[in-house]
């Protein structure tokens, strides 16, 4: 039975509130607040143990940049809440196979939006990681 309960007034709230134009936000901030509280947390732990670090970082730079798209940051977002929920397909204390799962998610999300992750967001990637820079950065190029 829907909540409305023959309220008119009530049932466009509802419609509202199931279309996915007023959805997105509100999941795109769910993702935001997880990702903001529990992301560098979590790399701090793991960063030495998943190759794919360095990637991770970058997108939540990427994600954190206000050029990014709101389609491309809600991608990222995603990806990196699904990285920082302790509760996976794969629980990540599994040894060898435990971070799979957060890697696929990650790397099919660079897939879909690699063309919007900008040199600027690897250098501080590697930055905040401690990496040293790469090849012809520290000159400036």
């Amino acid at each position: 039975m829907p909540l409305s309960r023959g309220n008119p007034e009530a049932e466009g709230a509802e419609t509202d509130l199931l279309d996915p134009k007023h959805q997105l936000p509100a999941t795109i901030a769910r993702n935001e607040e997880k990702v903001r509280a529990g992301f560098w947390k979590k790399m701090v732990r793991v960063a030495s143990k998943v190759p794919f670090a360095e990637d991770a970082a970058a997108a939540w730079f990427c994600a954190r940049d206000p050029r990014t798209p709101t389609r491309v940051r809600a991608t990222l977002l995603a990806a990196l809440a699904y990285f920082v929920t302790p509760a996976d397909l794969i629980p990540d204390f599994v040894v060898v196979f435990g971070f799979t799962d957060d890697a696929a998610v990650l790397m099919a999300a660079l897939g879909l939006v690699s063309s919007y992750m900008k040199p600027d967001h690897r250098k501080a990637a590697r930055q905040a990681l401690g990496l040293p820079p790469e090849e012809g950065e520290e000159d400036g190029k």
